[in-house]
């Protein structure tokens, strides 16, 4: 699996979006991406409960704990690597989390304009 570069969406340096718990398609703790991501886990977002909830309700259960997969689940205020096409789902629902742009890869944007991402942005000290 060869790792696309790491570069955010601003077209900066890829910061790390969350080690607790531990995120991203490489579970590198940074929402990198490669080919073979499918899913296009590129967005790192503050989960609210309303977000997690709706994404539960809508077959992405990112609540319950999986430890067969070393996954804790997603808590309230903790950072995570969402795919692209679940962070517009969620917009489109009206539950989109903050985004931290510095930590979401640029192929999100082959899904998300930046325009809207930036309409969302999270202050680094949320």
């Amino acid at each position: 699996m060869d790792m696309d570069e790491s570069i955010n969406v601003l077209g900066g340096p890829l910061a790390p979006c969350s080690t607790r718990p531990l995120t991203g398609f490489f579970r590198d703790g940074c929402c990198n991406t490669s080919d073979d991501d499918l899913g296009s886990h590129t967005v790192c977002v503050l989960a609210t409960e309303e977000f997690l909830e709706s994404q539960k309700q809508s077959g992405n259960d990112l609540i319950t704990p999986w430890p067969q997969y070393a996954f804790p689940g997603v808590k309230p205020g903790e950072r995570w690597c969402l795919c692209a096409s679940r962070w517009l789902e969620a917009y489109r629902n009206g539950v989109a989390p903050k985004v931290f742009l510095e930590s979401t890869h640029k192929r999100a944007l082959e899904i998300i304009p930046l325009e809207l991402l930036e309409r969302f942005a999270a202050d680094d000290f949320d």
